[in-house]
């Protein structure tokens, strides 16, 4: 380690951020390596469908409003339904492989960056080829803590859906504003959100690295962050803010032409934007691995088990 044990236990959300420069700066062409063949893509796969499904969507309302308009079973209404026809199948194809290149780009991007941190750590041999070789061999824990994360996070969902159904009916019965009864339970449930895609986002490092995944990666990844889960919080909460923050100024100067009409202007700016955003993810994947070995040491668990582990497991 960078660290010793009983300094990383210590750390803070500075100490965190202080490890991952560490590591970018000792390993730098490695994580650029990763960074421009796993990040980029996934950034690209991102920000094009906005720039493609938007338009097509815009499209869409302007062709049912055009419909709504016209006579049923005319010629009119035939060619329009039709345009819709193909419209719709166009949006649910560029969907669907949406879903396909963003899952596969982050599930591979996430296994790289957390194996390579985990081989620095353990002093073991790394390289970028040693690297790509390894990714294909984890993906599928990693896919399993995916789907079962996105499990519970529909049944969060619902059980806020029933929720509000419930505070209906006691606003209706109680004479109550029902703002005064929502809002307080919106911001709970936010709250527990960001919590638990923090809890996610180790249990993905835990997937890679230890022999548990899928729900079992979750509720280890719970246990491992007691202790350290203010830290943790304000990390997470940061990178997800500078995440925001990058797509909403591409969506806001890139994706709409209100602010910039020059194209050359939109599309330099946009792969500045690309840029940003690869970086912060890269360090975003960094700092939840740097977390998972800060909770490791917080809780006096050895890392020798990960690194016999990345010799035998993987």
């Amino acid at each position: 380690m960078d660290g010793e044990p009983d300094e990383m236990r210590s750390l803070g959300v500075v100490g965190i951020c202080k490890e991952v420069f560490n590591l970018l700066r000792s390993h730098l062409r490695l994580f650029v390596s990763l960074a421009f063949t796993l990040v980029l893509p996934l950034g690209l796969v991102i920000f094009c469908h906005t720039l493609v499904s938007d338009p097509l969507m815009n499209k869409i309302g302007r062709n049912e409003n055009e419909k709504a308009t016209e006579i049923p079973g005319s010629p009119a209404a035939v060619r329009t339904q039709n345009r819709l026809d193909a419209e719709f199948f166009a949006l649910a194809i560029i969907t669907i492989l949406y879903f396909v290149f963003v899952l596969a780009f982050s599930l591979l991007s996430t296994a790289a960056i957390v194996y390579s941190v985990a081989c620095i750590y353990t002093a073991k041999g790394l390289s970028y080829a040693k690297v790509i070789s390894v990714v294909p061999r984890v993906w599928k824990r990693l896919l399993f803590t995916f789907l079962w994360a996105n499990v519970l996070i529909f049944l969060y969902y619902v059980a806020l859906f029933f929720i509000f159904v419930i505070l209906l009916f006691l606003s209706a019965i109680l004479n109550v504003n029902l703002l005064i009864l929502f809002i307080p339970v919106v911001i709970l449930f936010y709250c527990l959100l960001i919590y638990f895609n923090l809890v996610w986002h180790l249990a993905s490092v835990i997937s890679v690295l230890e022999e548990s995944y899928g729900i079992g990666a979750l509720k280890k990844s719970a246990e491992l962050i007691k202790g350290k889960r203010r830290v943790a919080c304000v990390v997470f909460v940061v990178y997800g803010m500078c995440t925001i923050f990058v797509v909403s100024l591409f969506n806001i100067f890139v994706n709409s032409n209100d602010h910039v009409n020059n194209y050359f202007g939109r599309f330099f700016f946009g792969l500045f934007l690309l840029l940003l955003w690869t970086c912060v993810h890269l360090i975003g994947i960094l700092i939840q691995t740097v977390v998972y070995f800060v909770c490791k040491s917080y809780h006096n668990e050895n890392i020798d088990r990960v690194e016999e582990f990345l010799y035998i497991g993987i």
